[in-house]
Formats: structure tokens, sequence, C-alpha cells
């Protein structure tokens, strides 16, 4: 079977001869240094995703995603919301800060007035009582697991909801609207939303603030995406909107968990760098040892382009198969990662809760083929050298 000379000879040279044991050492090293690189980086990246996943599933689902905080919008006015690319559904929405007082504590948050009729997604994540309990006129509750215990309260028990916000005249003067509210149902993220988000129907809050629900009430809009949100934001700025976000709830915590993934991704990069790095050392040794081969191809006619692509060949192979190997290694990993901390009896988030994994197949290829880019590009340096070698001094003392 034929073939191409350059690349005949540079998988000649990749497998090297016996007695060049050195040099397919660092050879090889160099392959398992991207190998392992690659395989922590897509492992590593893989856990991240997971953990950002989640986040995004416990956090922004359960949080406002964009908020349309205009009062007096009409129905028709409303229904052009849906038409927005990006945004799936939209409800009425009310919300103030509020202060929750139990006879054994107080504790302070965000109390939501909600339609529950609509599409609530806090309800998955409900442990007790329902939503359906929030009717109008029955001054409900629910409340977060975290700050049900704070409180000391369970369902059937009454709270007092104080609004500072907004006060009354009374003959003792102006004091904060307040009202008593039965607890309904108690739900449970996970996460920090749990001490400080609350629920009770549109219509309660509107009265006790006293306000109308058809006037007074922002739209809550439901995005495919809850990362696009700057995108629909310019749009109904563009629109005369006053808008409002889940990046003033967290932001911050979202934005640190991106920096977090960036840097981790920029270290285990590093690795696949220097792993580069060994590989133009190791291909400048080959260059060194085969100066005489090099000059006897080109006395029989090779081109210096000839040259250059059989190291190429050579170093390119090791960077493709380590590559590669990292890649499938990587995939693999992470796919059982909880499997072989079990093995290893590791428990990093504590008894019982595994480690989030997203693989993610476009990042995976992104990875694997940068590491070949890369790979190549360590190449070009010691094959141009090889190709500048002059056949009469190379051969002088042969």
């Amino acid at each position: 079977m034929f073939h191409p000379l350059p690349l005949f000879i540079g998988l000649r040279y990749l497998r090297g001869r016996s007695g060049d044991k050195f040099g397919r050492f660092v050879s090889y090293m160099s392959t398992a240094g991207i190998a392992i690189g690659v395989m922590s980086l897509i492992a590593v990246m893989a856990v991240m995703n997971g953990f950002e996943g989640q986040l995004k599933h416990r956090i922004l689902n359960v949080l406002p995603q964009g908020v349309i905080n205009n009062p007096h919008i009409d129905l028709d006015e409303k229904k052009q919301f849906l038409q927005w690319e990006g945004v799936v559904g939209m409800a009425p929405f009310l919300q103030t800060g509020a202060v929750l007082q139990s006879p054994e504590s107080l504790g302070a948050g965000v109390l939501f007035g909600i339609d529950p009729q609509a599409n609530e997604p806090v309800r998955e994540f409900l442990k007790e009582g329902s939503f359906d309990a929030l009717v109008p006129k029955g001054y409900n509750l629910v409340l977060g697991q975290k700050r049900a215990m704070q409180l000391g309260v369970s369902l059937g028990d009454k709270v007092r909801v104080i609004i500072s916000s907004r006060t009354q005249f009374t003959p003792l003067g102006r004091i904060p609207l307040q009202r008593n509210f039965k607890v309904v149902g108690i739900y449970e993220t996970g996460t920090d939303i749990d001490d400080q988000m609350f629920y009770t129907h549109i219509e309660d809050l509107a009265r006790l603030m006293r306000l109308s629900p058809s006037k007074n009430a922002s739209v809550r809009l439901f995005l495919d995406d809850p990362f696009d949100v700057q995108r629909i934001q310019i749009f109904a700025k563009l629109n005369g909107y006053e808008w409002s976000d889940w990046r003033a709830f967290r932001g911050e915590l979202f934005q640190a968990v991106k920096m977090e993934k960036n840097i981790m991704g920029l270290m285990l990069s590093l690795i696949i760098l220097v792993a580069s790095f060994n590989m133009i050392s190791a291909l400048i040794m080959v260059v060194m040892e085969k100066k005489s081969e090099v000059a006897i191809l080109n006395t029989q006619g090779m081109t210096p382009a000839s040259v250059v692509a059989v190291f190429v060949v050579q170093g390119a192979s090791s960077g493709i198969i380590g590559s590669i190997l990292g890649g499938g290694a990587g995939v693999l990993i992470a796919k059982n990662i909880n499997e072989i901390m079990a093995f290893f009896q590791l428990d990093l988030l504590g008894p019982g809760i595994e480690l989030p994994v997203v693989v993610k197949p476009d990042q995976v290829l992104m990875i694997v083929l940068s590491a070949i880019a890369l790979s190549f590009i360590a190449t070009l340096y010691p094959s141009i050298k090889a190709a500048s070698v002059r056949p009469a001094e190379a051969l002088r003392y042969e």
C-alpha cells in the first residue's frame, strides 16, 4: 500500500529505534502529559458544569428571572412579552421586603405575591403542604425550610408579617403594615433561598399593602435561558420598560462561579502547555540525532517542505494520540466519578451526597481540538529547524 513519504518516515521516527530509549522516553512523557492535562481538564470542567447547573436549577429557576416593573400595563400589552425571543411564560407579580415574627423568633426576607395558578417553579421543591392553599383572602404563607426552623413554626402555625416599607396611621402614631398569616407550605431548595423568600397570594399582599393587584402588579417573565437575560434586558429598555432581574439577587454568586470555572480551566490548561514544551524539547533532540538522515534525504531530492512535514507528523502524532486518549479517559472518569470516589471512600460533600456532573460534548471536542492544535504549533519550530540542515555540513564527518 502506498504511503506519502513524509507520513511514512514521520511514523517511523515516532516509534523510534530500539537503542534510542531516552528519546522515546521523553516522547512518551510528552504524550502522557498531554493526555493527563486533557483528562483532568475534561473531568474538572464536567464537575464545574454540574455545580453551575445545580445552582441554575435551584436558584435561578426560583428567583424572578426577569421583571417588568411598569405598573398599569394592560392585558394586550402583556401578551406581547410572550412574543419576545427567549421568553417562555409570564405571570403577575408583587414583591416587598418583610419581617416575619413568631412567638420564638423573627427574621427578614422578601415576600412575593404570586398567582398560584401560574407556573410557579418553586412548586417542584415543595416539601410539605400545598401551593393550592394560597387562596385570595386566605392570608396564607409558604416558607422555606430554613426560615421555618429558625422561626420554630410548622404547617398550620401563625406568623406575623410586618411590611416596614409601608405604614398606617393609628392612635399610637404611624406603624408598619402588619397582619397574621397562616403557614400552609414549606419548601426546600437546599440553598440560602430557603431562608430569604416567602410566598403568599398576590391579592392578599396587594390588599395588605393597600394596592390594586390589577394596576400595581409587575410582570414576571420566565426565560428559556436565565443566562441570556442581558439581551432581553436591552430589548425591554429599548421599548421603554423598567427592568429588573435575578442578577440583583444573585449576580455576584454566579459571577464568582464563572470566574472560578475560568481559573480552573486556565490552571489545568497549563498542564497541556507544559507537555507541549516537552514535545518541543523531544523534537529538538530527534532533529539533532537525525541530522545525517535528513541530509541524506535532502541529497536524494526531498524538499524542505517535505522535511518539515516529516517532523510535524512525528510531533503532531504524539499530540493527537495524547489528546484522544486523554479525552476518552476524561469522559470516562467524569461519568463515573461518584463510583470512583465511593470506591476510595471519599466523601467530599458529606455522606450520601454525590458530585453533580454534566459532560458537554461540544466542550470536550473543543478541549481535544485545542490540545491537538497546540501540539501542532509546538512542532513547527523544531520542524523548520530540521529543514534548515545543510547536507554538506551534516555529512562532513560521516
